[in-house]
C-alpha cells in the first residue's frame, strides 16, 4: 500500500502546475489602436502648440528687445530719435503745469517739450513741478530756482543750467552732455543714472548729494568739477 507523503503531494500539485500552461490573454486591437491614434493626435496637437508657442516668443523677444533698449538706455533712445518741434504755441508755459503722470518712469500722455525755451531767472513757476521725460536741449534755465523738481528722463542735452537751484531735486537719468551747469546747487538732490558728458560743473555744489557708487565714479571723471565740489562728492 503506498503512501502519499505531504511534500509528495506539493511535488506532484507543482509538476501539474507547470505542465499546464494557460493560454495568454490578448490584447484588443481596437484599444491599442485608439491608443496608438490619440498618440499620434496628441503629438500633432502638441507641434501644432509649439509652432504657435514659438511664433508667440519669437514676437515678445522683440517687444521685450526695444522695451530693454529705451528702458535701460533712454539717454542712446533720445538721442537717436527725437519728435520734431512741438508748433504749439504755449509750449513753454507748459512747463508750469509739468506732467500729471509718470513721475519716475517718464511716460507721459503728451511730449513735454521745452527745447529753446526761455525761463532765465523763473523763481517760482518751475519750483516743484513734474518735468518728467521733458525734451529740454538748448533751453535756458539759468539763474532758476528748479527746488524739489522731478526730471526722470528728461533730454537736456547743451541745455544752460547756470547757477540754478536744484535743492532736493530728482534728477533720475537725465542726459547732461554738454550741458552748462556752472554753479549749479545738488543740494540733498538724487542724482541716480545721469550722464554729465563734457558738461560743464565748474563751481557747483554737490553737498549731501545721493548718488550710487558707479553714477559717482562716472561724475567724478569730469575735469571741470572743482576741488570743493569734487570733496563734497568723495571722489578718489
Amino acid at each position: 500500500m503506498a503512501t502519499l507523503t505531504l511534500a509528495g503531494a506539493i511535488s506532484s500539485s507543482t509538476a501539474a502546475a507547470k505542465s499546464h500552461r494557460f493560454p495568454a490573454a490578448k490584447k484588443p486591437r481596437c484599444t491599442r489602436q485608439i491608443i496608438q491614434c490619440a498618440a499620434i493626435l496628441e503629438r500633432r496637437d502638441c507641434m501644432d502648440s509649439c509652432s504657435s508657442f514659438k511664433e508667440m516668443r519669437n514676437a515678445a523677444c522683440g517687444l521685450l528687445a526695444a522695451w530693454a533698449l529705451t528702458a535701460a538706455s533712454p539717454v542712446l533712445a533720445a538721442s537717436q530719435r527725437l519728435p520734431p518741434l512741438s508748433t504749439e504755441s504755449n509750449r513753454c508755459e507748459r512747463a508750469f503745469v509739468g506732467n500729471t503722470i509718470g513721475q519716475a518712469n517718464g511716460v507721459y500722455d503728451k511730449p513735454l517739450d521745452l527745447r529753446f525755451c526761455d525761463y532765465t531767472n523763473e523763481k517760482s513757476n518751475l519750483k516743484g513741478k513734474s518735468l518728467a521725460a521733458a525734451l529740454m536741449s538748448n533751453a535756458k534755465f539759468d539763474g532758476a530756482d528748479m527746488s524739489e523738481v522731478v526730471m526722470s528722463k528728461a533730454y537736456a542735452v547743451g541745455a544752460s543750467f547756470k547757477g540754478v537751484d536744484f535743492s532736493n531735486a530728482v534728477i533720475d537719468r537725465v542726459n547732461f552732455e554738454k550741458a552748462n551747469l556752472q554753479g549749479a546747487v545738488f543740494k540733498n538732490t538724487v542724482l541716480s543714472g545721469s550722464t554729465f558728458d563734457n558738461a560743464e560743473l565748474q563751481d557747483a555744489v554737490f553737498e549731501d548729494t545721493i548718488i550710487g557708487y558707479i553714477d559717482l565714479q562716472k561724475l567724478c571723471t569730469n575735469s571741470t568739477i572743482s576741488e570743493e565740489g569734487r570733496a563734497e562728492l568723495g571722489c578718489r
